[in-house]
C-alpha cells in the first residue's frame, strides 16, 4: 500500500492502527528490498507469507495480469484452469525469450525479474557450498542429462572438427546418453580397483588424448557424485591434463552440490587446471519436483553461450521451486541441511558397517566417496544366484527405495555400446554389493527402518538357505542308503 493509499485509509480507520498495519507491511518490503539490491539468498529464511507476497508483487508485473490487458498474439499468457493458474501463482509467461533463455521478456517483467533473482541466488549458494570462485550460472529446466547434452552442443561450434568425448565410466544412463544425443562418440575409459575402490585411470586418459588427437576431442566429461564403490574423478589431476592439451572439460556434479568434497573438487580442479562447466541437479541437491538443472562455471561468457543455445522460450516452474526453497530456508537453513547429510552419512556408515558384520559380511572401504556406500553380497551371492536381484525386490515390495543391488555379471547394451557388469562401473567387480546413499533430507529414522528391514531380508535369506542345505543332506543320505540296498 502507497503513501496516497495509506492516507486515504486512515479517514476510515484510526490512523494509528493504519500507520501499524503499514509498519508490519514494512518489514515484509524490507526483506524484498535487501533481495532485490544484493541478490543473495537471505541469512534467515522468509516466512510463507512474505514469499507469498513478493510472488504476487512479481506476478503483477506481467502482461497477462494486467487490468484491462488486451493480448492478440498467439501467446499471450491465457491459462483455461484457475488452478492451474494458482498452482503458478499466475506467472505464467515463462522465462527467457526464443533466442535466448536469460533474455529478458518485454511482457513478463515480473517472470523476467523472477528469471534473474533466482540465477542470483543460485550461484550465491554454490559459493556458500564450496567452489567460490564460479562466477556465472543459470537455472535450465531440464534434468541433469539433457542439461549436459546443451553443454556439448555449445562446445561444438567451438570445437567443429572434434567427434570424442573422453568419459571414464560410470555406469548411469543419462550421462552417457547425454553424449550420444548430441551426436558424439564417447570413448569409454574404464576406471582401475585401488583397494575396494574404482577410480579414474589417468594414464589411459591421457594415452587416449594422443591416440585421437586433442583437436579430434570435443572435451573430457568427468563425474563427482557417483554410487560406491566408485568414487569422484580425479577432478585435479583431469583438469591439469586438459589445460595442458586445451581440451574442455565439463564435470557432471549431479548431486554433489550437498558435498563439501565434491565442490571442494571442482573449486581446486578451476584452480590448478581447467574446468569450463559443471552441471548439478535441482531436485537432488535442493529437494524440488524432478526437472531443473544449474549450469554453472567460471567463464561468464561461455555460461552465456550455453545460455543462447538453448532454444525458445522456457517452463519457470524449476526456477519458481528453487527460489522459493531458497528464500524459505536461508543460508542458516540450507547449511543445516548439510550438516545434518554429513552427519548422517557417518551413522549410515557405522550402523551398516554392525550390520554386515553380523551378517559375514562387509561394509566395502570407499574413503573418497562421501555421499555412497556400498556393502558386499558375498555370501548371498555364493549361495543363489539369484538371491541378489531378489533381494532387491525384496526391499522394494518392504517400501525400502533408492537401495541398488548389483550382481556380477550383469550386461547392459545402451545405444549399441555394450557394457559388461554394468551397474558395477567396471566389467569385473570382485563381489556382488547392495548401496544406501545419505543423501540431503535423509532423517535418522529413515536410517534405522533401512537397517531394520534389511536385516530382517538377510535373516529370511539365511534361514532359508539352512532348509534348503537340511533339505540336500536328507536327499543325499536316502540316495546313500538306497545305493547300500541295492
Amino acid at each position: 500500500m502507497n503513501a496516497e493509499n495509506q492516507g486515504c485509509s486512515e479517514r476510515l480507520v484510526t490512523a494509528a492502527y493504519v500507520r501499524q498495519g503499514a509498519q508490519g507491511r514494512r518489514a515484509h518490503e524490507l526483506r524484498l528490498r535487501a533481495l532485490l539490491e544484493q541478490g543473495k539468498c537471505p541469512e534467515d529464511g522468509w516466512d510463507e507469507s512474505t514469499i507469498e507476497l513478493f510472488l504476487h508483487e512479481l506476478a503483477i508485473m506481467d502482461s497477462n495480469n494486467f487490468l484491462g490487458n488486451c493480448g492478440v498474439g498467439e501467446r499471450e499468457g491465457r491459462v483455461a484452469s484457475g488452478l492451474v493458474a494458482r498452482r503458478h501463482y499466475r506467472l505464467i509467461h515463462g522465462i527467457g525469450r526464443s533466442g535466448d533463455i536469460s533474455a529478458v521478456q518485454p511482457k513478463a517483467a515480473g517472470s523476467s525479474l523472477l528469471n534473474k533473482l533466482t540465477n542470483s541466488v543460485v550461484l550465491d549458494v554454490i559459493k556458500l557450498a564450496g567452489v567460490r570462485t564460479a562466477s556465472s550460472c543459470f537455472v535450465v529446466p531440464m534434468a541433469t542429462g539433457m542439461s549436459l547434452t546443451l553443454c556439448f552442443l555449445t562446445l561444438r561450434h567451438k570445437r567443429p572438427k572434434a567427434k570424442f568425448i573422453i568419459w571414464p565410466r560410470i555406469d548411469q544412463k543419462s550421462c552417457f546418453k547425454s553424449m550420444i544425443t548430441a551426436g558424439f562418440e564417447p570413448v569409454v575409459i574404464e576406471n582401475v580397483l585401488e583397494g575396494d575402490e574404482l577410480r579414474t585411470d589417468l594414464e589411459a586418459v591421457e594415452a587416449k588424448i594422443k591416440a585421437l588427437g586433442a583437436e579430434n576431442i570435443l572435451c573430457v566429461h568427468s563425474t563427482t557424485s557417483c554410487f560406491a564403490p566408485r568414487v569422484p574423478d580425479r577432478l585435479e589431476e583431469l583438469s591439469v591434463i586438459c589445460a595442458n592439451y586445451d581440451i574442455p572439460h565439463i564435470v557432471n556434479n549431479a548431486y554433489g552440490v550437498q558435498s563439501s568434497k565434491c565442490m571442494h573438487l571442482i573449486q581446486q580442479g578451476a584452480r590448478v587446471g581447467r574446468i569450463d562447466a559443471f552441471v548439478q541437479s535441482l531436485d537432488k541437491n535442493f529437494m524440488v519436483p524432478v526437472g531443473g538443472a544449474i549450469i554453472a562455471g567460471f567463464n561468464e561468457s561461455f555460461i552465456q553461450e550455453i545460455s543462447k543455445m538453448y532454444p525458445g522460450r522456457a517452463s519457470a516452474s524449476p526456477s519458481l521451486d528453487v527460489l522459493i526453497t531458497l528464500l524459505s530456508l536461508g543460508t542458516s537453513g540450507y547449511k543445516k541441511l548439510l550438516k545434518e547429510r554429513k552427519e548422517m552419512f557417518s551413522y549410515l556408515s557405522s550402523e551398516l558397517k554392525k550390520l554386515a558384520d553380523n551378517h559375514n559380511e562387509r561394509l566395502l572401504d570407499t574413503p573418497h566417496n562421501p555421499i555412497s556406500l556400498a556393502m558386499s553380497l558375498k555370501t548371498l551371492d555364493e549361495t543363489n544366484d539369484a538371491a541378489v536381484t531378489q533381494l532387491g525386490s525384496m526391499l522394494f515390495t518392504r517400501q525400502v527405495s533408492g537401495a541398488r543391488v548389483v550382481p556380477c555379471g550383469s550386461v547392459q547394451t545402451v545405444n549399441n555400446y555394450t557394457f559388461k557388469g554394468f551397474m558395477s562401473h567396471t566389467n569385473d567387480y570382485p563381489c556382488a554389493y547392495l548401496n544406501a546413499a545419505s543423501a540431503i533430507g535423509i532423517k535418522k529414522q529413515d536410517v534405522d527402518v533401512f537397517l531394520k528391514r534389511l536385516d530382517k531380508c538377510l535373516k529370511t535369506f539365511r534361514k532359508e538357505a539352512k532348509q534348503e542345505k537340511s533339505i540336500n543332506e536328507i536327499s543325499d543320505a536316502n540316495a546313500a542308503t538306497e545305493q547300500l540296498e541295492d
